[in-house]
C-alpha cells in the first residue's frame, strides 16, 4: 500500500511578527518543518508533498530534494490547499496523510496510529483528536450515537452547548486518496472568508452514511501549533524535555534537566554527566563516561570518553579519549586535542593538533600548530601565527618544554626534546635536544633527554 504525506506550509503566519517563513523557526536547532518531516517519514512510504505559499522560495530552497513542492496561490483555505496536491498525487496513492508543518511536536508513533485505524476503517477518513480543557481555539468533534464523527464545529460558530464539548480537533487527517480528490471539488465555500476548509470533508463523508474515525491522543502538548512566539516557546519548552528524557532513558545522567539545553541532532553515549548550564548545539557527539559543564557550550563538535570539560566554550573542535579541560578554556574551528591531553583554564586552541599527552598551561594561546605528544606548554604561552597578512604554522616535536610566557614567531619548528626558557621570544627554528633563552632566543646548550618511562 502507498501511503503519501501532504504537509501544509503555505500560511503567512503574520502573528509572528517576522520576516522568517513560520515554518522554518528553528525548534531545538532545527526548523519546524523539519521536525514534521521527521515524523510523516515513520507512517508513510512516499515523498512527502509540501504546499507552500508565503515564503514559498525559501521553504522549497530548505527542502532540497527531501520533498516534493507545489504552490498555493492565492491561499484560499487548508481543503484549497490540499487540491493543489491532485495533480502530482492522483492515481498514484492509497491513502494521504494531510497535516500542519507547524506542529512540531506531532510524533511519528501518533501518526502511524492513525494510519492503522485508517487501514481499518471502511470509511474514507479518520482523524486524530485530543481531549482538553483548553480548547487553544480548536474545533469541537461532534459524534453520531455510534460513537463515529459527524461533525467538526470550529469555536466562532459553536453554540454554548458545542462549546462545552472536550473533544477537539488536532488537524490530522488520512483519508482514502480516491474518494479524497473527488471530495475535495465538493467543498462548499466558506460564505464569510470566502475560503475552502478541509473539515468539511468529515459532514461530506457522515451525510453520505460514511464512517469517520478518530484516533484520540494521549499527549496534549503534541498539539502544540505555533502562531505566535509565545506558541513557539511553548513548544521549545516541550521539545526540550523530551529530548533530555530520551537522552536519560539512553544512560546519560543530568543533574538538572531544566538548565541542560541539547539540539535535537546531538548524540551522547552512555554514563556521561551532564552538568547544569550546559548546551549542546548543532552535530554535536559526545562518547561514554564524560563529565560535561557545568556551564559549557559545545558546538559542532565530537567528544570522546572519559573526558572532563569543565566551564568551557567548544566549537568545531575533537576531543579524543580522556581530555581534561577548563575551567574558562576555549577550543575554535579545527582544534584537534589527543588521548589524555589537559587544558587549562584561560587557554585557547584554533586549527591545530595536540598529540597525546600533551600539557597546556593557562592563558594561552595555539594557532595553526602541530604539538606532539608529552610536549609541556607552558602559561602564558603564544604562537605568533599571524603577520597581518597570512597565518603561518608552528610545529613542536615530542617531549618538548615550552617555558612560561615563551613567544613562538610563526613560521616556526622546534626540534624533539628541546627547551625554551621563561619569557623567551623564538623566532628561528630550533634543534632538537637544545635549549634556547632570551629575546630574541639563542642557544647555549645542548640537552640531554631522559629515557621515557614504560
Amino acid at each position: 500500500m502507498k501511503i503519501t504525506a501532504i504537509l501544509l506550509a503555505a500560511g503567512q503566519g503574520t502573528r509572528m511578527k517576522s520576516s522568517l517563513p513560520k515554518v522554518l523557526h528553528p525548534v531545538a536547532g532545527k526548523p519546524m518543518i523539519w521536525h514534521a518531516l521527521q515524523a510523516i517519514r515513520q507512517s508513510t512510504t512516499e515523498t512527502p508533498v509540501v504546499v507552500v505559499g508565503h515564503g514559498a522560495g525559501e521553504v522549497t530552497q530548505y527542502l532540497g530534494d527531501s520533498a516534493q513542492t507545489v504552490l498555493q496561490e492565492p491561499q484560499l483555505g487548508t481543503g484549497h490547499a490540499v487540491m493543489q496536491a491532485e495533480a502530482l498525487l492522483k492515481g498514484k496513492t492509497d491513502l494521504v496523510v494531510v497535516c500542519y508543518a507547524d506542529m512540531p511536536l506531532l510524533r511519528g508513533d501518533t501518526l502511524q496510529k492513525l494510519v492503522d485505524t485508517q487501514k481499518q476503517n471502511k470509511g474514507p477518513i479518520s482523524m486524530l483528536t485530543v481531549i482538553a480543557d483548553d480548547p487553544r481555539g480548536f474545533g469541537r468533534i461532534i459524534r453520531k450515537d455510534d460513537g463515529t464523527i459527524n461533525a467538526i464545529v470550529e469555536e466562532y460558530v459553536a453554540t454554548p452547548e458545542q462549546l462545552q464539548v472536550k473533544e477537539l480537533n488536532v488537524g490530522g487527517y488520512c483519508f482514502d486518496a480516491n474518494w479524497l480528490w473527488d471530495a475535495l471539488h465538493r467543498i462548499p465555500q466558506n460564505p464569510k472568508k470566502g475560503e475552502y476548509y478541509l473539515t468539511d470533508a468529515v459532514e461530506l463523508a457522515s451525510a453520505a452514511g460514511l464512517p469517520v474515525h478518530a484516533t484520540v491522543m494521549d499527549d496534549v502538548e503534541e498539539t502544540i501549533g505555533v502562531n505566535t512566539r509565545v506558541h513557539l516557546s511553548e513548544v521549545e519548552a516541550a521539545m526540550r524535555r523530551r529530548i533530555n528524557q530520551a537522552h536519560m532513558l539512553n544512560g546519560v545522567t543530568m543533574i538538572d534537566p531544566a538548565s541542560v539545553y541539547i539540539e535535537a541532532d546531538v548524540k551522547i553515549g552512555r554514563d556521561t554527566v551532564m552538568m547544569p548550564n550546559t548546551y549542546l548545539f548543532g552535530a554535536t557527539e559526545i562518547g561514554e563516561g564524560n563529565v560535561i559543564g557545568p556551564n559549557t557550550i559545545i558546538r559542532n563538535s565530537k567528544v570522546g570518553n572519559g573526558c572532563k570539560v569543565l566551564s568551557s566554550d567548544i566549537e568545531g573542535a575533537w576531543l579524543e579519549d580522556d581530555v581534561d579541560m577548563g575551567p574558562f578554556a576555549r577550543l575554535r574551528k579545527g582544534a584537534h586535542l589527543g588521548n589524555h591531553v589537559h587544558m587549562g583554564n584561560f587557554g585557547e586552541v584554533k586549527d591545530s593538533h595536540l598529540a597525546d599527552g600533551v600539557k597546556m598551561g593557562h592563558f594561552s594561546y595555539i594557532g595553526n600548530a602541530q604539538i606532539g605528544s608529552g610536549t609541556n606548554i607552558g602559561a602564558g604561552t603564544i604562537t605568533c601565527n599571524y603577520d597581518g597578512e597570512k597565518k603561518h604554522p608552528t610545529e613542536i616535536g615530542e617531549d618538548v618544554f615550552i617555558g612560561s610566557d615563551t613567544m613562538l614567531v610563526a613560521p616556526l619548528k622546534i626540534g624533539a626534546g628541546a627547551r625554551t626558557g621563561a619569557g623567551a621570544v623564538v623566532t628561528k627554528n630550533v634543534p632538537e635536544d637544545t635549549l634556547v633563552v632570551g629575546m630574541p632566543a639563542r642557544a647555549i646548550r645542548k640537552l640531554e633527554r631522559k629515557p621515557k618511562k614504560k
